[in-house]
């Protein structure tokens, strides 16, 4: 594979005579040195910490287009009011601010965003930063913050016993990390890692770089550990490492001392009620007329509780809000509209499902063990699903019916992916049933399992999912004519998800696919043991995750192909071959049901202020790929001062 310039994917343009002239030069440069500056671990003095100076963007900022996708250019100024149901919530800025070093597009198109360009060829991808980009406090930003996040974080066993993320690892080897120079930093493996830059990209921001110049005065490494300590002893923290990672803090967003390359920075301490972010003076995206985004000046999220978000909301009191609305809330929603001058906006929302079963393969009870492992089950439960009563009464009948699936919004979709074995034919189910031997009933005419018992499946949940726990009494009436008897059992989400690795579970009851609009080079992790505590084998991810060292190793041929299929997509950067893989793996899961979807197509009310520009009335939204909103690019909203005036005159 050619060197090719991430930006459009196309070959690498030769650089202009400025761009030629200093690219020469760095190499030269690098020659006349005869080596470059590769990992060690010992700390790098390479590219001293240089004095903050007056912020602004960078020398070669991000140009956002804002016309190309039908946007307005804004004026600069205002504030913005959102809710948030907890202090903890101010997390998600993080995310629906969504600045990355390499980040999706509207159309789900990978291009640099906080780098100024990459280049792949094979396994090596080369960064190269914007130049003269700072920190919001002013310092520069440069390969030696990456440099730190390499040797001082990620491979400091006293912050991560467990090394650098996984999608670091090809064939469990870590790369070669190379410092070119202050704005160029290379990370390279044997053969292709496709896992690298989609993970760069996630809602979650895996940050693989730090404030090198903030965190440095309380590292072991660089004050010596007794001083570090020390600084953590005056805070009563345990140890140096506790104090660097609660200081360390660009995804939490609870301390404002901590220099971020977000949009906004934070400016409140919890505990608060009340927590004001204002504008990064030092951002890197800059309109085409030349404004420095973001338009918005200050963003403040206000806590409610959970209960009082929707009515908060009619009443006025958030100019932005969407995180904990959900579609029953669109009649309240809409009733406010005129009198507080703001639109419910309908997105769609991109989940494989809105309700989804998982019958665990991996359980601890040999009977449900073997009865979950049988497909013949797994299709008469979700041959008796009456989708289409789901729909109307769950979805007000907008929702598409059948599997736990990709959404037809992604060009990897195909008709029988959502279709297969997902009718609704409560008589063939009960065929099924007696095929597979359930055939004895007890006096309420519910089946017996071999044991004699009552064919009762628990199916846990999570207390808080409303919508999963309305769906599960409609689920409950369907199969009790099938002669299964449904117990439901809510509980906290930490507790179901201890109780799945544990193997206790049986059945859960949880949201379907999450990334369920994804483009051939996003990973499908999601569809085999691969990904961690899925529902559906736990024990079998928890081996996979650990390596073999707990767990227990996949024996069903069709779930091992899963994983093989998924290994064939790591080992390959070809985006034809990539589809393919996909395609299989969605067609094994409708032919397998491993997952009982059931509906999916909700809409998520986005609720704008009417003088709030450059909202879409309609995008996808899910947490992956479109990091919520993120991807919309929040930072060019803009506040319209003329919309007052002209709805006087109209």
């Amino acid at each position: 594979m050619s060197v090719r310039d991430i930006r459009n994917g196309t070959p690498a343009p030769l650089p202009d005579r400025g761009e030629r002239d200093t690219t020469v030069s760095r190499r030269a440069l690098l020659a006349g040195l005869g080596a470059t500056l590769t990992w060690s671990r010992a700390p790098s003095r390479a590219f001293a910490d240089t004095p903050p100076d007056a912020p602004g963007p960078p020398t070669t900022p991000y140009l956002a287009d804002l016309a190309a996708h039908g946007r307005r250019l804004g004026t600069r100024g205002g504030t913005i009011r959102t809710l948030i149901a907890k202090a903890r919530d101010v997390r998600y800025l993080s995310v629906y601010g969504y600045s990355r070093l390499i980040g999706y597009d509207a159309d789900l198109n990978l291009r640099p965003d906080v780098l100024e360009r990459v280049d792949v060829e094979g396994g090596r991808f080369t960064f190269t930063l914007r130049q003269g980009h700072r920190w919001s406090d002013g310092h520069p930003f440069t390969t030696e913050d990456f440099r730190y996040y390499w040797e001082d974080v990620a491979n400091e066993k006293a912050l991560n016993p467990d090394g650098p993320p996984t999608f670091f690892r090809v064939d469990g080897k870590l790369p070669q990390v190379e410092f070119l120079d202050p704005v160029t930093v290379r990370y390279s493996w044997d053969r292709p890692n496709p896992m690298f830059l989609p993970a760069l990209a996630a809602p979650r921001d895996p940050l693989i770089y730090r404030p090198s110049h903030y965190l440095k005065p309380f590292h072991a490494r660089y004050i010596g550990k007794d001083a570090a300590d020390a600084k953590a002893k005056a805070l009563k923290l345990r140890g140096w490492a506790a104090l660097h990672n609660r200081l360390d803090d660009n995804y939490e967003l609870n301390n404002p001392d901590c220099p971020t390359l977000q949009g906004w920075v934070p400016r409140t301490r919890s505990p608060a009620t009340r927590f004001r972010f204002e504008r990064n003076r030092s951002y890197h995206r800059v309109d085409t007329a030349g404004t420095q985004l973001p338009y918005v000046d200050t963003i403040v999220m206000d806590v409610a509780s959970q209960g009082l978000l929707v009515a908060k909301t009619n009443a006025g009191e958030a100019d932005l809000m969407f995180r904990g609305l959900s579609m029953p809330d669109i009649p309240s929603l809409k009733e406010g509209e005129a009198a507080h001058r703001y639109r419910t906006n309908l997105w769609p929302v991109a989940r494989g499902s809105e309700i989804a079963l998982y019958p665990n393969l991996t359980t601890a009870d040999p009977a449900w063990r073997q009865l979950n492992r049988d497909v013949r089950y797994r299709h008469a439960l979700s041959l008796a699903i009456d989708r289409r009563t789901l729909n109307n009464t769950l979805l007000f009948g907008l929702g598409t019916e059948g599997n736990d699936t990709i959404v037809s919004d992604s060009a990897l979709f195909e008709p029988e992916m959502r279709t297969l074995n997902a009718g609704y034919d409560p008589a063939q189910a009960a065929k099924l049933l007696d095929a597979v031997g359930l055939t004895g009933r007890d006096g309420s005419g519910t089946r017996m399992l071999p044991g004699g018992q009552p064919l009762e499946i628990v199916v846990e949940s999570d207390g808080e999912a409303e919508m999963v726990l309305d769906a599960l009494q409609l689920i409950t009436e369907f199969w009790r004519e099938i002669g299964i008897r449904l117990i439901t059992k809510p509980q906290e989400r930490t507790n179901l998800h201890r109780r799945s690795i544990g193997g206790l579970t049986v059945m859960v009851a949880a949201q379907g696919l999450d990334l369920a609009v994804p483009t051939a080079i996003m990973p499908p992790t999601e569809l085999s043991p691969a990904q961690p505590e899925h529902y559906s084998w736990p024990l079998w991810s928890m081996n996979v995750e650990s390596r073999g060292k707990s767990g227990e190793p996949c024996d069903i041929p069709e779930v091992r192909r899963l994983l093989d299929l998924d290994r064939q997509w790591r080992d390959t950067d070809d985006a034809g071959k990539q589809a393919a893989i996909w395609r299989e793996m969605l067609m094994n899961h409708a032919h397998n049901t491993w997952v009982i979807g059931t509906v999916a197509g909700a809409l998520q009310p986005v609720v704008g202020a009417e003088r709030l520009i450059n909202l879409p009335k309609r995008a996808l939204y899910s947490w992956d790929p479109t990091a919520m909103i993120g991807v919309q690019r929040l930072d060019e909203l803009f506040w319209d001062s003329g919309a007052d005036k002209r709805a006087e005159v109209r």
